[in-house]
């Protein structure tokens, strides 16, 4: 529990931070807004489509005898749609972030400036970081992607698809969320992807206890927007912790938390 409520700790003082620093809120709300605008007409076109797609994917249903076809064909409309919530949440951060990749990198530099006076570098060109990030995210995307499917094959276990399911959903979320948004950070300090990875499952309940409370807020469209730049913020003072550069809270008397072990 305390592990988790670090991981909390850290969501909180990224979104102080960028209140505290007024023109770094600013720039980072930029991104998430064009992103914001173009799954806002996706969500909206599932919503209108989502039932025709299911009743063209289960002709076999036809027929069945009433009420059967209408029950199961609304249970299949709702999971469509929390499907594509699911995917969503999930690759909303990795779009906006490709989208303001720039806005981003300076964003956590001036965070770990401010908190320990160095700025890692990666030394690669812009365009090579750009390439990075998305090659990064097409493979994260393709592990949420493998993860959706069986969670949505899932849902259909009684008592367990309805209560266990949706909790799993909610960690997958967040911990996919934790590392796309540390990856700013982390791939200034030289980690690839699977560093990154092997660096949170090391630390999975302060990962957790990041990226679930981020992902549940993702779930309002409006609340993901202005969370954004805190959520890079304190994404990295998660890496820095995560890596050893901040000090623990008995070192600091309460102050910073900082890295296990």
């Amino acid at each position: 529990m305390r592990d988790l409520g670090a991981g909390l700790g850290y969501l909180i003082k990224g979104q102080r931070w960028v209140l505290g620093h007024g023109r770094w809120f600013g720039i980072g709300l930029l991104p998430g807004l064009i992103t914001l605008v173009l799954y806002a007409g996706a969500l909206i076109g599932l919503g209108y489509g989502a039932d025709d797609l299911v009743e063209w994917a289960t002709p076999f249903a036809d027929d069945w005898s009433s009420p059967w076809p209408g029950l199961l064909r609304n249970a299949l409309t709702v999971l469509v749609f929390v499907l594509g919530l699911f995917l969503a949440v999930i690759t909303f951060t990795a779009v906006t972030l490709l989208v303001g990749q720039p806005f981003y990198e300076a964003l956590s530099e001036e965070v770990d400036r401010t908190e320990g006076g160095t700025v890692p570098e990666s030394g690669l060109p812009l365009l090579r970081e750009l390439w990075i990030s998305a090659r990064d995210s097409v493979r994260i995307l393709a592990r949420v992607g493998l993860y959706a499917v069986l969670l949505f094959a899932l849902g259909f276990v009684p008592v367990a698809g309805q209560t266990v399911v949706p909790v799993i959903g909610f960690c997958v979320t967040g911990y996919f969320l934790a590392e796309e948004l540390t990856a700013v950070a982390l791939q200034r300090r030289g980690m690839v992807l699977k560093d990154r990875l092997a660096l949170l499952r090391g630390h999975r309940l302060r990962t957790l206890g990041f990226g679930v409370p981020l992902g549940l807020a993702f779930m309002l469209p409006f609340v993901a927007v202005f969370l954004m730049p805190g959520a890079v913020a304190g994404a990295t003072l998660l890496a820095r912790g995560l890596t050893g550069e901040a000090e623990t809270d008995d070192e600091k008397g309460g102050g910073a938390v900082a890295a296990e072990g």
